[in-house]
């Protein structure tokens, strides 16, 4: 099982920006995500990166405000927040899947073999 540590959670004032870093101690798993869970709400997907092809997947609420990414040399995987909204705190959690997803396909946590211990993230003024 691959080991999962994330980093770079904090508080931060709506429109601000952050990024999380989530450090691997294998690379040999097909697709790295990250999904988020607000107080009292399910988890839910944000983004997906492939290890081969390096695409990406979206979810609504992210897309054109998140930047998922990948540095195969390092083990690591980034998410870049920008234009953060109070909506989006949450605490973050990387996640690692042995087969590939695309699309919709990525969204369902239970398709994802290992994950992180979270960070928070919290948007507010």
């Amino acid at each position: 099982q691959v080991q999962l540590v994330e980093s770079g959670g904090g508080l931060v004032q709506p429109g601000g920006s952050l990024r999380l870093s989530c450090a691997a101690s294998s690379f040999s798993t097909s697709v790295m995500a990250w999904f988020r869970q607000a107080p009292g709400k399910q988890r839910e997907f944000a983004a997906a990166v492939s290890r081969v092809l390096g695409s990406t997947t979206y979810a609504d609420s992210v897309k054109g405000r998140f930047t998922i990414s990948r540095d195969n040399a390092r083990n690591t995987v980034y998410l870049q927040m920008n234009n953060l909204k109070p909506e989006d705190t949450a605490v973050y959690y990387c996640a690692a899947a042995n087969y590939y997803c695309s699309g919709y396909g990525c969204y369902d946590g239970d398709k994802y073999d290992s994950w992180g211990q979270g960070t928070q993230v919290t948007v507010s003024s």
